[in-house]
């Protein structure tokens, strides 16, 4: 199950006016309600979207975004012009909000009845109209949005507005993001550091640091029995690859991750963190540097980066939120290039990393295996190995270039 999951919500606000009359009005409310009803009932969002009185004027837009501001459950409103609606009125509203907009252009026929079209149905149904209009006045303020265009029960309507919507969790989580870095970054190395202060501006990502021995405390505080338990279901849920090893000196060094699991989990849940880094340089008070349990971490959703890097950490933990509720998601990973196939028309990376690459992407049934590591100068540590799903991947990394972040993003 991913950690700190939360029920997100979306709102869906419909802009009018009240020159129409209010029996025009009752007809767009309902047609609203149909369209959030269709749009839950679809089975094709992966959140709820929540439907709030149609907006008329300028006092109530400004009081829906600031609400929406206010409701940690609201990850962003789509916003529809069912007929004609000033766009003045939305200035303020629009320069408080700070939460993800989308702007849903359709209507709620799908066709033009051409027998029984009448003044009456032209002075209410004016979505090509009133969507142009608030269009431009978000464009002149300058405001980041996402517009999806087409009837609302299309599939391929759904299925846009299903992918902002969890582009717009990562936007919203990130902003709550806290990364755990332990030991700080590797020596020397340029790619994992970065502007924390701009990092928390840009993205809201808190970064902090503390000494390995802070969490090793927690590790040498943890339980034998908690420890037997852990193991037990270890080897309940994975296949054990000995390979010439003692059964029991096996179990032993299965033993330390275990209790590192559950020493590293208890901190971070405890101070409320949702991403860590570790350092295999700084490794006082642990045996093992941190392996399978990291590999588990990660699966129960916690972000992390190798050698410090808190960037690739936050992104993790982001990309993990973001394709929870993907049906039949192949998984998401921390890796590193680490090297080429250069052979001409079969070019390749192969990216992988000495310890903690995640299970989500495992295409078989992991295995436990004790494996010597020169890295770290710490005794042999167990780690899941396994085979990964075949098949299309999105490879993302961020790099600080010292005047601004980029964000990388490749099809694999």
């Amino acid at each position: 199950m991913l950690q700190n999951k939360k029920d997100y919500t979306f709102w869906f606000a419909t802009g009018s006016q009240n020159l129409y009359g209010e029996e025009s009005l009752r007809e767009v409310a309902q047609h609203s309600a149909k369209i959030v009803e269709g749009l839950n009932e679809s089975g094709q969002l992966p959140f709820k979207v929540i439907l709030k009185p149609t907006l008329v004027d300028a006092v109530s837009i400004r009081k829906t975004f600031n609400e929406a501001n206010g409701d940690e459950l609201c990850a962003g409103v789509i916003v529809w012009m069912h007929t004609f609606s000033p766009a003045k009125m939305w200035i303020r509203g629009l320069q408080e909000f700070r939460k993800p907009l989308l702007h849903l252009h359709t209507q709620f026929n799908k066709e033009i009845p051409w027998d029984t079209i009448d003044m009456d149905f032209m002075n209410t149904n004016q979505a090509a109209h009133g969507d142009r209009e608030f269009g431009h006045m978000v464009t002149r303020l300058g405001i980041e949005r996402k517009i999806v265009v087409g009837h609302w029960s299309d599939l391929k309507v759904q299925s846009q507005v299903a992918s902002w919507m969890r582009t717009a969790i990562g936007v919203v989580e990130s902003s709550n993001i806290r990364v755990l870095r332990v030991g700080d970054n590797m020596r020397n190395v340029a790619v994992t550091e970065g502007d924390k202060v701009e990092a928390q501006t840009k993205f809201g990502w808190e970064i902090d640091a503390y000494n390995i021995t802070d969490i090793a405390e927690y590790v040498q505080g943890v339980s034998k029995g908690d420890i037997d338990a852990l193991v037990s279901e270890y080897y309940d849920s994975y296949d054990i690859l000995l390979e010439g090893r003692d059964p029991q000196e096996f179990k032993e060094h299965v033993k330390v991750q275990a209790g590192i699991e559950l020493g590293f989990k208890q901190f971070l849940e405890e101070h409320n963190y949702h991403a860590i880094v570790t350092n295999f340089e700084v490794l006082s008070g642990l045996q093992q540097l941190p392996g399978l349990a990291i590999q588990r971490l990660m699966e129960q959703g916690y972000g992390f980066g190798g050698e410090g890097d808190w960037k690739t950490a936050a992104m993790v933990r982001l990309m993990k939120i973001m394709t929870a509720s993907i049906p039949n998601a192949k998984g998401t990973s921390f890796m590193e290039d680490y090297t080429y196939h250069l052979a001409a028309g079969q070019e390749a990376i192969l990216q992988s990393h000495m310890l903690e690459i995640c299970p989500s992407i495992a295409d078989v049934k992991p295995s436990i295996k004790v494996t010597p590591l020169s890295m770290g100068d710490r005794e042999d540590p167990a780690r899941l190995v396994f085979t990964s799903k075949p098949g299309k991947g999105i490879a993302c990394s961020l790099i600080d270039l010292g005047t601004r972040f980029r964000l990388i993003i490749n099809d694999v």
